[in-house]
């Protein structure tokens, strides 16, 4: 089973609901979790930004992740949305056997 765990920030907790509503609904993700109030700081337009984002967590399919990543693209208020592919590299069977089952073939 070739899973991975996608990262994903968003401007706020509206973002980061559509955004996983979607990517649920079309099953590219088998589950999205949320969590509000991480703290960033980062590199744009020539100099230190801070501002607050939500973080979006998927778990999908590997060969799912291009589609993912264009979908999010596509839906993303950022220029330069982070979306970022992690492998999984062990963990429950059966819940990895549930992502798997969940998301589109």
């Amino acid at each position: 089973m070739d899973c991975r765990l996608v990262y994903i920030t968003t401007a706020d907790l509206d973002e980061a609901r559509r955004i996983g509503r979607e990517l649920v609904s079309t099953r590219l993700v088998a589950c999205a979790n949320i969590v509000e109030g991480m703290k960033s700081m980062f590199w744009w337009k020539d100099q230190i930004q801070e501002d607050e984002e939500t973080i979006l967590i998927v778990k999908t399919r590997a060969d799912l992740v291009e589609d993912l990543v264009a979908k999010v693209d596509q839906l993303h208020s950022y220029d330069v949305p982070c979306v970022v592919a992690l492998p999984i590299a062990g963990g429950n069977p059966d819940f990895l056997r549930w992502i798997q089952e969940e998301t589109r073939s």
